[in-house]
């Protein structure tokens, strides 16, 4: 006699990459998964980590590149409850920062799925905790804010001009692609001189750290050419990186080298 299937579905946040740093019951839901339905994001070494035999489905999400539109994959998830059942919803960072869990959730509840949430680390906080530079920091500053850096029409977050004129500091995800244009928005409101950050990769062997002020943090990434995934970090805590001296001392180099018109990877990244 067949064991009836019974749906079930369970949205899990990976972290920010590296395996290590997802959560006991993050690993068991994969121990369990029939079908697990992952993001662009979410390394090799975390799917390795999923049931033997369970089915794998790539449902891309990277940037503006999607292989198959949201509203696909609310309905995947659905179809592929219904006819294996048990589901693992797998995504980067946590399933309710920018991850666009709650809909999958909602959608999931219209068919009477049982819907379970197992939160992971966001890369907001976990990947500059990774750098040393803490959100938030005593004496420093008192808030953060996290803040996409575009919105569904493409354009970049009002938000940001907000955050801007506080004294938080300001976690910009997928802002890569616009990243000069966010860096005017801070020095427009008087922080040229701010300490600025962005990590690549964070977490992962593949890991790129950027050091800077807003007035030169484009032209250093750039010139170190990173890119997408990445986060951006704008406030005084940067300063707080261990490496962050030295590449104060960059910004010396560069002044000189922009004399000679000389300017080295070296000199201009950490």
């Amino acid at each position: 006699m067949n064991t009836p299937i019974i749906p079930k579905i369970t949205l899990v946040g990976a972290g920010p990459g590296d395996p290590e740093l997802l959560t006991i019951k993050a690993w068991k839901a994969l121990q369990q998964a029939d079908v697990v339905l992952y993001d662009a994001l979410v390394s090799e070494e975390v799917l390795d980590l999923a049931r033997p035999g369970a089915i794998l489905v790539d449902v891309g999400k990277r940037a503006s590149k999607h292989t198959h539109p949201q509203e696909d994959i609310n309905w995947m998830l659905v179809e592929y409850a219904i006819n294996h059942g048990h589901v693992v919803r797998l995504k980067g960072g946590d399933p309710f920062v920018f991850g666009r869990g709650y809909e999958e959730m909602a959608h999931a509840a219209m068919f009477g799925i049982k819907v379970d949430i197992v939160p992971g680390l966001s890369s907001c906080i976990a990947v500059p905790g990774l750098q040393g530079v803490p959100v938030t920091c005593r004496g420093v500053n008192e808030s953060f804010w996290v803040v996409t850096g575009t919105t569904r029409s493409g354009t970049i977050s009002k938000d940001i001009e907000l955050a801007a004129q506080s004294t938080a500091t300001t976690i910009i995800l997928m802002g890569m692609r616009k990243l000069g244009d966010i860096m005017a928005i801070f020095a427009a409101q008087g922080k040229k001189d701010t300490p600025a950050m962005v990590v690549q990769n964070g977490s992962t062997a593949a890991e790129k750290v950027v050091l800077g002020r807003v007035h030169n943090l484009a032209e250093r990434v750039a010139l170190a050419d990173a890119s997408s995934p990445g986060i951006i970090v704008v406030g005084d805590v940067v300063a707080l990186h261990p490496e962050f001296a030295s590449a104060s001392l960059g910004d010396r180099v560069l002044s000189e080298s922009q004399k000679t018109g000389k300017v080295t990877h070296e000199h201009i990244t950490v």
